[in-house]
């Protein structure tokens, strides 16, 4: 295995393991107070679309979207480099009765094993930045289905404050995290492999003012004031893209001629 393949299984591992309750690694868990508008955009997409369809949560930690996958009828699978991550996704799976529906493997996302053409639909929730991007992008483009889609969620790269704060906080990441999260470049850059790219919707700009006020009883008042403001911003051309998230969608794959008779 590639030493930066190892170091990501190894730091998931932990942060997934020993280190899940320790304040020190998990800091950035108090941005997610704020996330939930984004989840819920991905949920709603899904939602109209999962139903019988063959639904994969590419590198998909905990499982968290594997498992609601599996509760709103889709045939889920959910993939990580990280046992821990997985085998904590198995434990939720039969806890909650689904371990029957919901399919978690440890395998490597840019090279799964899974058959060409396998997949409705992909979910990803914040791993591209994690991986080699060209070499995910055609293994996800090889593993859909010719009109499949996937539904990316990525902290984008272009905010330099949001940016120095990763720099400033490497315990929390991998070095190789913090070097290639994505921009504008990265996520056109799947048209090489998808027919279709396109930018759904822009999360997180005023909102993250929020977060210092998420533990007292005016947080939800002040978050429904600020996504207003951000319904605003996240609509002008140049200021969304220094939004923390973007949500994307790659759909209709290209596939490589295949010779044969």
């Amino acid at each position: 295995m590639e030493d930066r393949k190892a170091n990501e299984r190894d730091l998931h591992d932990h942060l997934r393991g020993d280190l899940a309750s320790d304040p020190y690694y998990t800091s950035n868990k108090k941005f997610y107070a704020i996330a939930e508008s984004n989840r819920d955009f991905v949920k709603r997409w899904l939602g109209q679309r999962c139903q019988g369809k063959r639904v994969l949560d590419y590198c998909c930690g905990n499982g968290d979207f594997a498992l609601w996958l599996g509760e709103a009828g889709a045939q889920a699978y959910g993939i990580d480099i990280s046992a821990v991550s997985v085998d904590n996704a198995c434990k939720e799976a039969n806890r909650r009765g689904l371990g029957e529906k919901v399919k978690f493997f440890v395998m490597d996302a840019e090279a799964t094993g899974f058959p060409e053409d396998y997949f409705d639909l992909a979910v990803i929730n914040g791993v591209l930045h994690h991986l080699d991007l060209e070499k995910s992008y055609r293994e996800l483009a090889r593993i859909l289905k010719p009109e499949g889609e996937v539904i990316c969620t990525e902290a984008l790269r272009h905010n330099p404050l949001i940016h120095l704060y990763r720099k400033l906080t490497p315990h929390l990441r991998s070095a190789w995290e913090v070097g290639h999260i994505l921009g504008k470049r990265e996520i056109d850059m799947a048209e090489q492999y998808f027919k279709k790219v396109e930018v759904a919707k822009f999360f997180h700009l005023a909102t993250i003012g929020a977060v210092p006020f998420r533990n007292l009883p005016g947080f939800s008042g002040i978050l429904r004031v600020l996504q207003a403001v951000d319904a605003v911003l996240l609509k002008l051309p140049v200021i969304r893209w220094q939004a923390w998230m973007a949500v994307f969608i790659l759909s209709h794959p290209k596939k490589p001629l295949r010779s044969g008779v």
